[in-house]
């Protein structure tokens, strides 16, 4: 046995298309521990890397959207099926940066709560929030959501699991299609989450991954024409006005989840009523039968 031989350090890649890649720049970071410990290396996106995930992003639009609310919760069941078998490599992997094992576990824990609780509102969120609407004819009237199509999602420093799931489960619950941009100092736990959603059964193209600079990605992201949303949740006020400013481009949304640490792990972090910062009411008429 060979004792002399070389580690083979991971450098983890961007997630795109349901495809695994290296930024088109081919830059790289190192990841660091609280402690300055370099960890793995990770891909720094470009803008190029942004414009290609909104690509495969509206690609998969159509087809996502189009499924069954019923199909859409047993694939987002089947990633926290996925993420619960793995829940000990994805704990650990949180734990590098320096964090305490029990808090990790307890993360992960509450990234794969998310995932159940999203996946159970893809059925009931339609006849809670839309609605049959009473008319002076002889009509039927009915107000429904859809899908408002790519949604942009910047994902907080911390937690670095638990945050980006919540925040992907409830955009993509209604047939949206994402783009999230990690968190800058602990982005590897989101990256590892790429490896749970490439072997459940979500479709390539409805969640893809970036990795890198914000200041760098969100002007291009906010300013994007195909970009239907952005959620922004860094909690960084620069990067919120950057997002809001680049939105009056062509009229996107732009909302903010201003949660602490703590909260991603409580109640908030199952707020029903983000569903509605990422649809369109849509009302139709249909004559009554006499």
């Amino acid at each position: 046995m060979n004792h002399n031989r070389l580690s083979v350090r991971k450098t983890h890649k961007l997630y795109v298309g349901g495809a695994f890649v290296r930024s088109e720049s081919g830059r790289a970071l190192p990841a660091r521990s609280a402690a300055g410990v370099h960890l793995d290396n990770y891909c720094r996106a470009s803008r190029k890397d942004l414009r290609d995930a909104v690509v495969a992003a509206r690609a998969a639009l159509p087809g996502w959207s189009a499924k069954s609310a019923y199909l859409k919760g047993q694939i987002l069941y089947r990633a926290a099926e996925m993420l619960e078998s793995r829940a000990s490599a994805m704990a650990e992997e949180i734990s590098r940066y320096g964090g305490d094992a029990a808090a990790a576990r307890a993360e992960v824990a509450a990234a794969i709560d998310r995932l159940v609780y999203f996946a159970g509102w893809t059925d009931k969120y339609a006849q809670v929030f839309g609605s049959v609407n009473p008319v002076a004819s002889p009509h039927f009237n009915f107000t429904v959501p859809e899908p408002t199509g790519v949604v942009v999602i910047i994902a907080p420093d911390a937690p670095a699991l638990a945050a980006p799931v919540a925040l992907l489960a409830s955009v993509i619950l209604s047939g949206n299609t994402a783009v999230i941009i990690s968190s800058e100092t602990a982005p590897l736990p989101l990256l590892a989450l790429a490896e749970v959603l490439a072997t459940s059964d979500l479709p390539g193209g409805v969640v893809n991954m970036l990795s890198g600079s914000r200041p760098e990605l969100v002007p291009h992201a906010a300013m994007h024409k195909d970009v239907n949303a952005i959620i922004d949740a860094s909690g960084q006020a620069a990067i919120q006005a950057c997002a809001e400013e680049g939105a009056a481009v062509n009229l996107k949304r732009c909302s903010r989840r201003a949660l602490s640490s703590a909260d991603w792990f409580g109640e908030a972090a199952e707020n029903p009523y983000w569903v509605l910062d990422t649809v369109e009411f849509k009302t139709a008429w249909h004559p009554m039968g006499i």
